[in-house]
């Protein structure tokens, strides 16, 4: 048995099976095992685990079902701002890029900016440019273009109100993606990307690109890959707040999700999920909602998607 897991979402929210049919199920599901495989691939190759999540993420980016690279959402104005970060625990180096435009996978750029920058976090216009400079794949607003999110925000278009990814207020969903992982070096990491609120204004970022809120890895204790109502993530540094119960608290994985989760960010108003994984390979995927898009695999058989309670 190899000891290497993997574990994916797609984002959490009222996520009901009566609203659901056979057909697009079948393809959320279809779609969450792909990124899963792909992910999986990396760490039974003997690859890295910061490798594995972001080609995980990529294959959700790719995927216009969720709310990241191709499938994201409209701003106000009419186009596309999207975030990521990823982050590696054995040296606790990590890139993220905020309210970037145009760029295939922000993932991988912001593993550019963890590798090849000498910075953490780059944002807007300047992200971009170092984006061209590093020769990432850029698309135009056609490739972006999905008619279920454009049908979305003609809904609130001109109006101050906005939406959590694709869905009226009654039935939100959040639909970043992530992925964390744990490799056969023993080393673990986490990725997360997002197009963010459909109808934002503003420049607004959330927690999926912001390290300790929406991200977070460190081999002592765990990788942590969240989505939800960014606002209160950033709040609550949910991501860190959960390695932090391990690490202070002596409290197990499950535990230190449980608690972050359905106490700490209940108690602020905050509703989502997380994704986490410790460097024993336990996999956690909590969230307070009615569903969560998520799949988990390790080298002991478990292989899995769901997407309800």
């Amino acid at each position: 048995m190899k000891n290497i897991s993997i574990a994916i979402h797609g984002g959490a929210g009222t996520i009901l099976k009566s609203s659901m049919t056979p057909e697009k199920e079948l393809a959320y599901k279809s779609a969450l095992q792909k990124a899963l495989d792909v992910g999986y691939a990396v760490l039974a190759q003997g690859g890295s685990a910061i490798d594995a999540v972001e080609k995980a993420v990529t294959e959700l980016e790719d995927c216009p079902l969720f709310n990241a690279g191709k499938g994201s959402v409209f701003t106000a104005a009419g186009s596309h701002e999207m975030d990521a970060s990823i982050m590696e625990g054995e040296h606790l180096n990590a890139g993220a890029v905020s309210i970037i435009s145009g760029v295939k996978n922000p993932i991988q750029l912001a593993r550019l900016v963890m590798d090849k920058s000498g910075h953490v976090f780059m944002a807007g216009k300047g992200a971009e440019d170092f984006a061209h400079q590093m020769n990432c794949q850029f698309e135009n607003a056609a490739y972006f273009h999905d008619d279920f999110r454009y049908e979305q925000w003609q809904s609130v278009k001109n109006t101050d109100s906005f939406q959590l990814d694709h869905t009226d207020k009654k039935e939100q969903k959040f639909g970043t993606v992530g992925a964390v992982a744990l490799d056969l070096n023993g080393n673990i990491a986490a990725a997360t990307s997002t197009g963010g609120m459909t109808n934002k204004k503003f420049g607004r970022v959330g927690d999926s690109p912001m390290i300790g809120a929406g991200t977070y890895a460190n081999n002592t204790t765990c990788a942590v890959s969240c989505t939800g109502s960014g606002e209160f993530f950033i709040r609550g540094v949910v991501a860190y707040d959960v390695s932090c119960l391990m690490e202070y608290k002596g409290l197990s994985l499950k535990e230190a999700c449980q608690t972050v989760v359905k106490e700490r960010l209940v108690k602020i108003g905050g509703d989502g999920g997380l994704i986490a994984i410790d460097n024993k390979g336990n996999i956690s995927l909590e969230f307070n909602t009615e569903g969560m898009y998520r799949g988990q695999r390790n080298g002991n058989k478990l292989n899995e998607v769901a997407i309800y309670k």
